[in-house]
């Protein structure tokens, strides 16, 4: 039955009779078999069917629910009789906003140099992507922001405060100033991260506050891209300090602070919220919270 259910959470992630079966290692008539098996077995149809597929029923989209709590569930227990048998073990997959991939070794080199028997995929997502992969069980955690966006019933570890800074070339013609406000940043030839991103919300958000709109040239969902454009000397960006400092080092780049009004977000571990918590996650967050007491986190 758990198997047949992981194919049944495959099928409606991939939406599609091909991936769901390479995305669970099976042939394609053999995930169907699998499908109808459940479906026998629950008495009822779950899947529209056609020449493709053609989405869930709504006795499928019930047991879509309680499928992802009962192998969730089912997931947990193995984990903990494995860490009880061998230590911990295993992959887990960390999902991370790109704005935070540049402090994320902080917390992944003492977590594996404590627990060398894991292994840590980083995934960078979007915030609303980080949520949705917990949710289908396709991620065990994530790093986000704490204080924007409803996160739902998670487990939630502060990591650090994000400021924001002005980041742009030595001949930029703010680049000699101590500090930079909102408005005076709008009106320089801007990239920022894409809509879709909830950096770029909150960039939107502070400029707006500041009576101005920023009119981008350049938008991309990589914080390499715009680093690479500000780094020609036509464009310069709002990002976060720890990304802006990291990339400035050697003097290619000027980092300024941006004031009216100085901003920052907090951003922080989120796990799927169980009790009690899976061994991997539990030393997950321990590893978190560790991080997050240090004195002199930015």
């Amino acid at each position: 039955m758990i198997d047949k259910l992981e194919m049944f959470i495959a099928l409606a992630r991939e939406r599609h009779f091909g991936r769901a079966a390479e995305a669970c290692g099976v042939t394609q008539p053999s995930l169907s078999s699998a499908i109808r098996q459940l479906e026998d077995q629950l008495g009822v149809q779950l899947v529209f069917r056609g020449r493709s597929f053609q989405g869930l029923t709504p006795e499928g989209q019930r047991v879509l629910d309680r499928a992802l709590r009962i192998v969730g569930d089912t997931r947990a227990l193995k984990d903990e009789m494995r860490s009880l048998k061998t230590g911990l073990t295993g992959n887990l997959r960390l999902g991370v906003i790109p704005t935070a991939l540049p402090m994320v070794a902080d917390l992944t080199r003492p977590f594996l140099t404590r627990h060398p028997g894991l292994r840590v995929q980083i995934l960078s997502r979007t915030s609303t992507e980080i949520l949705a992969g917990l949710d289908s069980l396709d991620l065990d955690a994530g790093i986000t922001y704490l204080d924007n966006e409803p996160l739902g019933r998670v487990s939630r570890v502060p990591l650090y405060t994000e400021f924001y800074r002005f980041l742009c070339a030595p001949g930029s013609p703010l680049a000699a100033r101590e500090r930079v406000t909102w408005a005076e940043a709008a009106g320089e030839p801007l990239c920022l991260l894409t809509g879709d991103m909830q950096n770029r919300r909150i960039v939107n958000q502070h400029l707006a506050e500041a009576g101005v709109r920023a009119a981008p040239t350049i938008e991309s969902n990589s914080t390499i891209a715009l680093v690479s454009h500000v780094m020609t000397g036509a464009w310069s960006s709002v990002v976060p300090m720890r990304l802006a400092t990291l990339f400035a080092a050697g003097g290619q780049l000027r980092v300024i602070p941006l004031v009216d009004p100085e901003a920052e977000h907090l951003v922080g571990l989120i796990a799927p919220k169980r009790d009690p918590q899976t061994p991997m996650l539990a030393a997950l967050i321990d590893a978190a919270e560790r991080l997050g007491a240090r004195p002199g986190r930015p």
